[in-house]
C-alpha cells in the first residue's frame, strides 16, 4: 500500500486511517501493532482536521507516539500524540515548543483530559491537561523511589499485584459494587459506596486496595472475562479520579469472569449478587499493626 503524504509525526493519523490492516484502532482495547512495513509515506498532511470528542480518563498504556486512555466506564481509547499537541499541567505548560518534554510527562497511571482531532476513525490529541500533583504521583510510581510508598518494605513491594500471594495480606474490609447485566457502568449507589470505602481505607495504616471484577454465568467465558476486566477498570478509575485514592496504593486489578460467585447463578437474585466488583482493603501481614 502506498500513501501519498509527507512524513511527519502527525502523518501517523493518515497512515492508520488509510491502512486496511489497522482499521479503527482508536476505540480498540489494545494498542495497535507496529505499522505496516509496506506503507510508504510522501506528500503533505491536510492543514486542518475536524474536532473529535473530549476524552477524560487514566493513561493505561503507552507505545511510541500513541497513548491509551481508559475512561470511567472502562472504555479504552487510543490517541496519537503529534507535534502540535499541547501538554499542560495545572502548575505550568510543558508542551508547545518543548514537545518531547511534554510527551515524556504522559506516564501510565496519569489521569488526563484530552481534546482531540479526528481523521477518519483515528484520534489525535490537540491538548492534554492534568494536575501537577497527579504527574508527581505518576513519576513516583515509575521511578520506584522511596517516596512512592514509604511505609512499604521492599519485600512487600515485590508482592504487589500478585494474586498468588494474597495470603500474605490481611483483608481489613471488602466493598462490593454491583452492575446491570452486560454493563460496566457504575450506579449512583456504587459511586457513593466506593468513595465511602476509600475514605475508610485512608484511615488504615499501610493500606492497599485490590480490585477484582466478576460476572454472572450469562455469556461465554471469553465475553465474561473481558466484561469483568472492564468493570474492574471502571472502579479503578472512579476510585482514583473521584475518590482521590492514590494509584501507588493500588494492587494490579484483575477480572475473574464468573469465578467465585457470591450466590447461585440459578436465580435472578443470585446473578445480581455475582455481577460485582470487589474492592478489598489489604495490609501486608508483616506491616499490619505497625
Amino acid at each position: 500500500m502506498r500513501v501519498n503524504f509527507k512524513r511527519s509525526r502527525a502523518c501517523v493519523l493518515v497512515l492508520v486511517a488509510l491502512s486496511a490492516t489497522t482499521g479503527l484502532w482508536a476505540q480498540s482495547q489494545e494498542l495497535p501493532p507496529a505499522g505496516d512495513p509496506n506503507i510508504v509515506v510522501n506528500g503533505v498532511l491536510p492543514a486542518e482536521m475536524p474536532p473529535g470528542p473530549d476524552i477524560k480518563g487514566v493513561i493505561t498504556a503507552r507505545r511510541g507516539e500513541k497513548i491509551q486512555v481508559t475512561t470511567a466506564d472502562g472504555t479504552n481509547t487510543v490517541i496519537a500524540i503529534i507535534d502540535a499537541t499541547q501538554i499542560k499541567a495545572s502548575n505550568g505548560l510543558f508542551g508547545g515548543g518543548q514537545g518531547k518534554l511534554g510527551a515524556n510527562a504522559l506516564l501510565n497511571g496519569l489521569p488526563v483530559t484530552v481534546k482531540t482531532l479526528q481523521a477518519g476513525g483515528v484520534l489525535a490529541a490537540s491538548k492534554i491537561t492534568f494536575r501537577g500533583n497527579d504527574l508527581k504521583t505518576a513519576r513516583m510510581i515509575q521511578s520506584g523511589t522511596a517516596q512512592r510508598f514509604d511505609e512499604q518494605a521492599a519485600a512487600t513491594e515485590a508482592l504487589r499485584g500478585r494474586m498468588g500471594d494474597i495470603d500474605k495480606y490481611n483483608i481489613k474490609s471488602t466493598t462490593n459494587a454491583y452492575f446491570d447485566t452486560g454493563k460496566a457502568v457504575l450506579s449512583a449507589r456504587a459511586k457513593a459506596d466506593l468513595c465511602a470505602a476509600a475514605a475508610q481505607a485512608e484511615a488504615v495504616d499501610n493500606a492497599l486496595m485490590l480490585v477484582v471484577g466478576y460476572t454472572d454465568s450469562v455469556g461465554s467465558q471469553e465475553y465474561n472475562q473481558t466484561l469483568s476486566e472492564r468493570r474492574a477498570g471502571a472502579v479503578i478509575n472512579y476510585l482514583q479520579q473521584a475518590c482521590h485514592w492514590k494509584p501507588y496504593r493500588m494492587l494490579t486489578p484483575t477480572g475473574m469472569a464468573e469465578a467465585d460467585p457470591l450466590a447461585s447463578n440459578d436465580t435472578a437474585a443470585g446473578k445480581a449478587q455475582n455481577r460485582r466488583v470487589s474492592v478489598n482493603v489489604l495490609v501486608s501481614k508483616g506491616l499490619d499493626g505497625m
